[in-house]
C-alpha cells in the first residue's frame, strides 16, 4: 500500500447531516413528510444537524424580492414549529454564509459539463426553452454539492428526485481527491426512507404534491388551519372500491395508495399495518379517520408558524446565530480547499 492510499484509509469523518429546501414559498404536506420531519427524526438521533434556507438556489429562476425574503421567514418558521430546535440544529439561510458560493466556484471547476447535462432535473426545468434558461440553473448541481461539502457532511436526507445530485456530489468530491492526490471531502450518503417520502396530489395520485398545482386542493399547505385541512381531505379523489387488507391490494389504484400512505406516515404506522386496521372500509369511513389524524398532527404546527410570521425579528435572530455558527464549521473547510488547488493566501 502507498502512502497516499494508507493515509486516504485512514481518514475518517465526523458524523455530520446537511439539508436544504429552497424557500419558493408554499410548504406543503409532502415537504413535511418528505424532508422536515426526516430532518427532525434526525436531529433527535444525537449527529450534528445541519439545515438550511437554500435561497441562493431560489433565484435560478426569477424571484420577487420581498416575496423571497418573507418565504425564507416563512420556511424557517415551518422548521421550527415542526419540531427543529434552534439549539440543536445549525438553521441558517445560505446567502448568509458565503463559503456556499466560494466553494461552488471551485466546484464549477471540477464537475464536468456532461454532469450538468444529464441532471434529470435540469431537463424537467429547461425543458425545450433550455438556451433561455439561466446559467444558474444548469450550474446549481455544484452549488448544491458546496452546500453539503463545505460542511463535510456525511449524510444528507433527501427525497427520491434528489438522490441523483446526491450521486453527483459524491462524483464531484471524488474528482477532487484525485485530482489533488486527497482524501479531503467524504463520499456522502444520501438518505431516503420513511413510509411517505413521495407525496402525491390530492386530486391526482400520479402526480406529486406541489406547490406550483393550480388547485389549491391538491395539496395541504402548512399554513392551513384545521377546517381546511379536514375540508381537503374529505374531498380529496378517490376511487368506488373498498380498501384492502394488504398492500398488493392498492396495485393500480394511486389515490389509494397515497392516502393510505399519509395516514401510515402520520401515524408512525407501515402501510400493512393501516390496511391491516381498515383494511375492508369505505373511503366515506376511511376519509374522516385520516382528516381526524391530520388536522391533530399539522394544525398544531400551522398555529406556531403563524405566530413565527407575527414576530419576523425572532425568525431574523435565530438564522443570524445559526449562520455564525455555519460559518464556523464552513471557514476552515474553505480555507484548507483553497490550500490544496494552490491558492495563496495572506
Amino acid at each position: 500500500m502507498s502512502e497516499d492510499q494508507a493515509s486516504q484509509t485512514a481518514t475518517t469523518f465526523t458524523p455530520r447531516v446537511f439539508s436544504g429546501i429552497q424557500p419558493s414559498g408554499g410548504l406543503t404536506l409532502g415537504n413535511y413528510l418528505g424532508a422536515i420531519r426526516r430532518f427532525v427524526d434526525m436531529q433527535n438521533e444525537g449527529i450534528q444537524t445541519i439545515y438550511c434556507m437554500v435561497d441562493l438556489h431560489a433565484i435560478t429562476v426569477w424571484q420577487d424580492p420581498a416575496a423571497l425574503r418573507r418565504q425564507t421567514r416563512e420556511l424557517a418558521a415551518g422548521y421550527i414549529a415542526a419540531g427543529l430546535d434552534p439549539a440543536r440544529s445549525i438553521l441558517f439561510n445560505q446567502s448568509q454564509v458565503p463559503e456556499h458560493a466560494q466553494l461552488a466556484w471551485i466546484f464549477n471547476c471540477v464537475a464536468r459539463m456532461g454532469w450538468m447535462q444529464r441532471m434529470t432535473q435540469w431537463k424537467d426545468k429547461a425543458g425545450k426553452n433550455s438556451q433561455n434558461a439561466s446559467l444558474g440553473l444548469f450550474a446549481y448541481p455544484a452549488l448544491m454539492a458546496a452546500d453539503i461539502l463545505i460542511y463535510h457532511a456525511t449524510h444528507v436526507p433527501v427525497g427520491e428526485d434528489q438522490k441523483q445530485h446526491v450521486e453527483l456530489t459524491r462524483d464531484i468530491a471524488a474528482k477532487f481527491n484525485h485530482d489533488y492526490k486527497v482524501d479531503f471531502f467524504p463520499m456522502t450518503e444520501p438518505v431516503i426512507e420513511g413510509t411517505a417520502t413521495r407525496v402525491m396530489s390530492l386530486r391526482d395520485g400520479s402526480r406529486k404534491m406541489s406547490k406550483s398545482d393550480p388547485s389549491d386542493m391538491s395539496r395541504i399547505n402548512m399554513t392551513d388551519d384545521a377546517d381546511t385541512i379536514s375540508q381537503k381531505i374529505r374531498k380529496a379523489r378517490t376511487d368506488a372500491d373498498a380498501l384492502p387488507s394488504e398492500t398488493d391490494g392498492l396495485k393500480d389504484r394511486p389515490e389509494a395508495r397515497n392516502l393510505v400512505s399519509i395516514y401510515a406516515a402520520l401515524s408512525d404506522m407501515t402501510m400493512a399495518e393501516v390496511l391491516a386496521d381498515v383494511g375492508g372500509k369505505q373511503f366515506s369511513e376511511f376519509k374522516p379517520m385520516l382528516a381526524e389524524l391530520a388536522v391533530a398532527k399539522l394544525a398544531p404546527i400551522s398555529t406556531e408558524m403563524a405566530r413565527l410570521m407575527q414576530a419576523p425579528e425572532e425568525i431574523d435572530a435565530i438564522l443570524g446565530r445559526g449562520a455564525a455558527d455555519a460559518r464556523a464549521i464552513a471557514a476552515p473547510i474553505l480555507e484548507k480547499t483553497y490550500e490544496i488547488v494552490g491558492m495563496v493566501r495572506s
